[in-house]
């Protein structure tokens, strides 16, 4: 059923990610629902109960953007519901989903109708009553239906776009897949998701003459035997406390029979031939750190232990990126706009950096979900995730950093200096709307289409004099990849025409999708 709701979904994906509430280029909600929901496929179990916590764990991992947290969220309800049942009574489907609106609900700090949360909620309340499992299914995929309709009645935003809202289109396509499948014996062939091992990998930085120096990095799904252990009795801290000493940067997880293993290690074979005696392996990830390490350029990710301080932030954009490391980013995690990593990305960065604390900067008012369930999922370190909305803010918040003052008065002091800031956006429209045409240039403030306009300087000026500029003592304007440098120059003179008491600054970001993002501080 999990493989028949990702097939559906990955035929819908596109349709999905243009139903977009402003008609700029950065519709990603399918994107991130399949990705999800495709992580939660390849899970195994013996067990209604083993299956659905296995499913939980994978799209918990995989959790790509707001849609893809709450979506997983909803599979952790129903893997709660269903647990210790081996096989569920109607009573038990029903009570199982309901358990998934309430742990979706709980996830979002101020849930928002007429969004993925209603048409779940909706859809369980038609549901409820049923005869059997294909009267349950008939009445949610209907009642999910009619409450996705209703969306903009409940959302301006959405009435505005003149769109339904795109989470609960995607989650009524998983649905109607998880109904059709049902009645179909064959299971479906999925979309081959194209990730980090799709890149060459550059075998001249390890040659023969090269000494390991930073080891391999392991990863496994390991499965525990009943023929090897216990399973009601066994202790996975003897696995943990074996990892502990053969390697180091280790995260551990138990869900069921499932021991999900990273570790850094330089005799990955030991480890693997070691952990074989508690089970079997699902899947096995072995790559040398060498080529890591020269690839992605992050000499110190390895070198820094025990450090009292670190900082991971989310950005998309070369300069930007440049930029960020440049203000002391110990790791950045490519995302933003239509790119949203998983969450366990953020748990992968938080390893490497082996602090005592760190400062987590979403930049994106997507992606702080996933911040936040990585944050309360790590164990290792304090992680403190700031509230940053997009990148200006990311910026702004990183300079304002005093290293001087306790991790309590810096993240403190940090939320204070942000409300003093206000962010605009420009990008190009892709479709006509209730502000102008497809090809003009859109001013964004405070989630509201301001201006819309002929060329984008136009659209920064009219943004900037929306925004008060005149009022702020800084402006700092982040030149997107579709901007040029010409332009840029001439949108400085005209700043500093337009607005003399205010100090303009343009950064080459190298950011998709908006071509100029404006701070006022």
């Amino acid at each position: 059923m999990i493989r028949g709701g990702a097939a559906r979904l990955a035929s819908n994906r596109q349709a999905i990610n243009e139903l977009n509430v402003f008609p700029i280029p950065d519709g990603d909600t399918g994107d991130n629902m399949y990705m999800t929901i495709e992580d939660g496929s390849h899970a195994d179990g013996q067990t209604l109960s083993e299956m659905s916590k296995s499913v939980a764990q994978g799209m918990l991992l995989g959790a790509r953007g707001n849609s893809g947290v709450i979506l997983s969220r909803i599979f952790a309800g129903l893997a709660k519901g269903f647990e210790g049942i081996e096989v569920a009574s109607q009573k038990q489907i029903e009570d199982a989903f309901e358990a998934a609106v309430k742990e979706a609900y709980n996830a979002v700090p101020q849930p928002v109708e007429g969004t993925i949360l209603t048409v779940l909620r909706e859809g369980v309340e038609a549901a409820l009553g049923s005869s059997d499992i294909d009267e349950f299914f008939a009445r949610l995929v209907k009642g999910m239906d009619i409450s996705l309709q209703n969306t903009p009645e409940l959302l301006d935003a959405l009435k505005k776009a003149g769109v339904i809202d795109s989470g609960g289109a995607g989650l009524l396509c998983i649905t109607e897949g998880m109904r059709d499948a049902l009645h179909s014996d064959v299971i479906p062939e999925l979309p081959q998701e194209g990730g980090p091992a799709a890149h060459k990998v550059d075998f001249s930085s390890f040659t023969e003459d090269s000494v390991l120096e930073f080891g391999y990095c392991t990863e496994f799904l390991l499965r525990l035997q009943r023929s090897k252990v216990d399973l009601d009795s066994f202790d996975e801290s003897v696995i943990k406390d074996y990892l502990s000493g053969a390697g180091d940067s280790l995260v551990f997880f138990r869900d069921g029979s499932i021991i999900k293993v990273h570790v850094h290690t330089k005799t990955p074979g030991d480890i693997l031939s070691h952990c074989q005696r508690w089970g079997e392996f699902l899947t096995i990830k072995v790559e040398n750190m060498t080529l890591q390490h020269h690839e992605n350029n992050m000499d110190q990710r390895f070198k820094k232990a025990g450090k009292p301080l670190g900082i991971v932030s989310v950005a998309s954009g070369e300069g930007l990126v440049r930029t960020l490391r440049e203000m002391g980013a110990d790791e950045i995690i490519e995302g933003g706009q239509t790119m949203n990593p998983p969450v366990e990305r953020f748990i992968e960065a938080f390893d490497r950096i082996n602090a005592e604390s760190i400062l987590v900067f979403p930049n994106n008012s997507n992606i702080l979900l996933t911040a936040r369930q990585a944050a309360a999922l790590y164990d290792k370190a304090r992680i403190e995730v700031i509230c940053t909305r997009n990148l200006a803010e990311g910026y702004y918040a990183m300079a304002n950093i005093d290293t001087s003052k306790t991790v309590e008065e810096i993240v403190s002091s940090l939320d204070e200096c942000l409300e003093g800031t206000a962010t605009g956006l420009v990008s190009v429209a892709v479709r006509d709307n209730e502000a102008g045409l497809k090809g003009d240039w859109l001013g964004i403030y405070d989630k509201d289409i301001v201006c819309s306009l002929p060329s984008k300087n136009e659209a920064l000026l009219k943004l900037a004099s929306v925004m008060g500029c005149s009022s702020h003592d800084v402006a700092v304007i982040f030149r997107g990849e579709g901007a040029g440098s010409d332009e840029a120059e001439e949108l400085l003179v005209a700043m500093n025409r337009q607005y003399p008491r205010t100090e303009t600054i343009i950064i080459e970001g190298n950011q998709p999708v908006y071509d100029y993002i404006l701070l006022l501080c």
